[in-house]
């Protein structure tokens, strides 16, 4: 019993000294994320998840940082509403003494979306080359806002997510494509307050993966009802056993 107490102490000691080890550790602590969830036609859908300070920090907003302030929806909704971003959907939580913001966007045009203030900081292309999609993102300087003491530690990152439509061809995120066809770009959120560059490429196929899951879908339907139209049509066309001798009785 000893030994398995002492066993479980250092699984617990390992995990907690990986959970804090930096950027490389096991939990990241995400101060900033944008995640894209881009359509072929380049409408997408944009969520943005970051703390309060981060968001001063970066894109220069002015929101009270303060653990005790509420976060004022109607002043985040207006800071991220354009002639080309709508917001649908505003929450906020708490979390090391920080509060977070949860913001969900509708954009009609991806490539567009620097035309909205929060998202100035990025160009985006996307355009069809020979037979694949390529998105492009550039990332440029942030406002780099000083936001006083706010609890940072040093090890916070910031995420930029893509959640493509199609099968990926080729990217440089430096990562593999994770479930759910998303690749993933990140930066210690100190670089990114120093507008350190940072690049997102995407190549993909220019058939959507739920176009070509449905047609399989349909494909698959096609050919079991074919089958099973085959095994009536052949139990049917069989003889009945006897039936000649009963016509010659």
């Amino acid at each position: 019993m000893r030994i398995c107490g002492r066993i479980c102490l250092i699984a617990c000691l390992v995990i907690a000294h990986a959970a804090c080890s930096g950027a490389g550790g096991l939990f990241r602590q995400y101060e900033y994320e944008e995640d894209v969830y881009l359509s072929l036609d380049g409408s997408a859908t944009v969520y943005v998840n970051c703390s309060i300070p981060a968001l001063d920090a970066l894109r220069g907003a002015t929101f009270d940082a303060s653990p005790a302030a509420r976060v004022d929806r109607a002043a985040v909704r207006e800071f991220y509403s354009g002639p080309h971003a709508q917001v649908s959907r505003i929450s906020s939580t708490r979390r090391s003494n920080r509060r977070f913001m949860h913001v969900r966007i509708d954009v009609a045009d991806i490539r567009q979306l620097n035309r909205a203030a929060p998202f100035a900081w990025s160009s985006y292309s996307f355009a069809r080359e020979g037979n694949e999609y390529v998105y492009r993102q550039v990332l440029g300087a942030s406002a780099n806002r000083d936001v006083g003491r706010v609890g940072w530690t040093g090890r916070e990152m910031v995420a930029f997510r893509l959640h493509l439509p199609s099968k990926i061809t080729g990217q440089n995120s430096g990562g593999s494509v994770r479930r759910g066809n998303i690749l993933v770009w990140e930066q210690p959120l100190a670089a990114r307050t120093r507008g350190e560059p940072l690049v997102l490429d995407a190549r993909m196929q220019t058939e959507s993966i739920l176009y070509r899951t449905l047609w399989l879908f349909g494909a698959t339907f096609a050919a079991v009802a074919a089958a099973f139209a085959l095994v009536i049509w052949w139990m049917m066309s069989r003889p009945v056993r006897g039936s000649h001798h009963a016509d010659a009785v």
